[in-house]
Parts: structure tokens; C-alpha cells; sequence
């Protein structure tokens, strides 16, 4: 069975914080790919981390997730403003 990620990656460059959020069947590939500028034309030229994902066995239900993560921004920035508390950052320009 095939399990299908929803991910949210957060890169800070510029003392600016960025996110992508994405779904795919393979998290550490997409990641690696992000970081490697394979990846979305939007992630290119940045270092991804991985904020936040979450499983789900059927892919129709991890699109219409993704599609929910990428429209809700107070939800976005809640897991962002976590993942930089988490890592110790102290400046956050969201």
C-alpha cells in the first residue's frame, strides 16, 4: 500500500521565512529534490527544513489536505512560528 505525505517545508533566507507546501508518496525524495532545486520553480535557491506532514493512505484525501494546508495561512503560520520556536530562531518576519 502506498502512503501519501502532506508536508509543509520552511527555509529562512534574507532573515525572511518562507513555506511550500506539497503532497508526494516519497517525503525524503521530494525533500532531497527541493534542496537540490529539482523541485518546484518556487523552492529553487533555498534550503528546505521539514516543518510539519502528516500521512495518509489514499491520495485523493492527501490532494484535497494539501489543498487545505496551502489555503489556511493562519494554520500555516501557526506550524511555521512552532518549527522556529522549536529550532531556537529568534527573528521571524512572516
Amino acid at each position: 500500500m502506498t502512503i501519501f505525505s502532506v508536508y509543509l517545508i520552511v527555509s529562512i533566507k534574507n532573515k525572511k521565512v518562507y513555506s511550500y507546501v506539497g503532497y508526494t508518496n516519497d517525503l525524503k525524495k521530494r525533500i532531497f529534490k527541493h534542496n537540490n532545486s529539482i523541485g518546484a520553480k518556487y523552492t529553487k535557491g533555498k534550503i528546505w527544513k521539514l516543518a510539519y506532514f502528516k500521512n495518509y493512505r489514499s491520495k485523493s484525501r492527501a490532494m484535497a489536505e494539501e489543498y487545505n494546508l496551502k489555503k489556511n495561512y493562519k494554520l500555516r503560520k501557526e506550524i511555521k512560528l512552532k518549527y522556529l520556536k522549536n529550532e531556537n530562531i529568534n527573528f521571524i518576519t512572516l
